[in-house]
């Protein structure tokens, strides 16, 4: 027989009252915890963004002041200059708001230095050309992250930019946006500042063939296609050590209409300055200051050397041997220019910012500077034919296309060989050695001094 029950109804275990007060604590100390990992994760991703960025500007800001040096001769007043300006312009962009209000704000600190090596980056060159931009005082506000004392993220970024090494110098290698002309490189190789003519005039094959004016076929055939192609149409690319296919013909009018809008001159054919601007700089040389220099017909392996004007006569034929520069005489057709000495380093050096000149208005820069594929002229190739890229030249053209001159150097392609150029394309993993012309791009390079750029 079970006893009467000594429990009391009314009476609370102590044991469970403290159990239930010990739950208290334990839930705040969880919910701090979950806030913690919750605003980690949130602002962390915060963070992260405007990370990203800052990058992107500190990026777009080394990548212009690389160019600008490159296009100066290491202006680095003008390259510093370059990295502030592109700096504010992106860091105003499209949800760039807290990046914009802290630079604004006069938060954020950019300092350009400049090395002459790109590992390692070794500030104090006076004229790079590899620069280094890096940003600093950015900091991200937190939320939720708060609650372990963390107020503020730093998000600094730092970015090196420079040239790349020697592009399409050896097989396998390529350079894009090529001109559909091929050239045959004189014995010895091209030579800074000479003058090649790349287009031989109609009935005259120069050293491949009849019927072969060493047009080709990139991407497409036929007169529509070249005409296209000279124009700038052709974003494609050349590899070295294979093959390109010629263009049979002369090709005369969609020649001179592609190659002319270079030059401001639209002569039918579809062609228009929307899709095809001309340069800023259209100041040319006279057809008839060429007429002494048809040396593809007298001797294709002698290039043409220099243009000069002695005592008003007509004389414009290679003197080099008597140590004369290209720049010596003054040859363009524009007024403006006729006392000056005007060639590729002039042109390459016009400040458009301060010297109004005779440009035009919808011009593009460079459009004049053009890379083309040299090949093996060996043999005769009549017609359409495979010829073999081994390497590449660029030219700063020095004419628009005569077809109506030809007795004074008109249907003749002239250009002023240029011993380096900026290019896209991509390099060998077996160079070829010797004096190559140099072909290279601005690229971004790791930041020893930073890790994560």
């Amino acid at each position: 027989m079970t006893g009467p029950s000594n429990r009391n109804p009314g009476h609370i275990d102590g044991t469970k009252l403290s159990q239930r007060g010990v739950v208290i604590p334990i839930v705040a100390i969880g919910l701090v915890a979950l806030f913690a990992v919750a605003g980690l994760a949130l602002d962390g991703s915060h963070a992260l963004a405007n990370k990203t960025r800052m990058q992107n500007t500190v990026d777009a800001a080394a990548l212009a002041a690389a160019k600008v040096i490159d296009q100066t001769d290491g202006d680095t007043g003008q390259a510093t200059a370059a990295a502030n300006n592109l700096f504010s312009i992106n860091a105003d962009g499209a949800g760039n708001h807290e990046l914009n209000a802290a630079y604004d704000g006069g938060d954020i600190n950019i300092t350009v230095q400049y090395s002459t090596t790109a590992y390692p980056f070794t500030p104090g060159s006076l004229n790079g050309p590899f620069v280094r931009v890096i940003a600093a005082g950015f900091d991200t506000q937190t939320t939720l992250a708060r609650v372990l004392g963390v107020n503020e993220i730093p998000t600094p970024a730092s970015a090196v930019a420079g040239p790349s090494g020697p592009l399409g110098n050896g097989p396998g290698s390529e350079i894009c946006d090529v001109a559909p002309i091929a050239v045959c490189p004189p014995a010895g190789g091209f030579q800074p500042d000479e003058l090649e003519v790349l287009k031989p005039t109609a009935g005259n094959h120069d050293d491949i063939g009849p019927g072969n004016y060493k047009m080709l076929r990139l991407g497409c055939s036929g007169g529509s296609c070249l005409r296209k192609n000279l124009a700038g149409d052709f974003s494609g690319c050349a590899t070295h050590s294979a093959t390109v296919e010629t263009e049979p013909g002369v090709s005369a009018g969609p020649t001179s209409q592609g190659f002319n809008t270079r030059f401001n001159k639209y002569q039918g054919g579809g062609v228009n300055p929307t899709d095809y601007p001309p340069d800023k700089v259209i100041t040319d040389q006279k057809p008839s200051k060429l007429q002494a220099c048809w040396d593809d017909i007298t001797d294709p392996q002698n290039p043409v050397d220099r243009i000069f004007e002695t005592n008003g006569q007509n004389n414009y034929c290679p003197r080099t041997q008597q140590g004369e520069s290209f720049s010596d005489e003054p040859w363009a057709s524009d007024e403006r220019f006729k006392g000056s000495d005007v060639n590729y380093d002039l042109y390459d050096h016009i400040d458009y910012d301060n010297d109004p000149g005779p440009y035009v208005a919808n011009g593009v820069k460079y459009r004049r500077l053009l890379i083309f594929p040299t090949v093996n002229c060996d043999g005769s190739q009549n017609g359409q034919s495979a010829l073999t890229v081994t390497g590449f030249a660029c030219f700063f053209m020095m004419q628009p296309l005569d077809t109506g001159n030809i007795g004074q150097g008109g249907g003749q392609i002239f250009g002023q060989h240029i011993g380096k150029c900026e290019v896209n394309g991509s390099g060998s993993s077996n160079p070829t050695g010797g004096s190559n012309p140099l072909f290279y791009k601005i690229v971004l390079y790791k930041d020893s001094g930073s890790g994560d750029s």
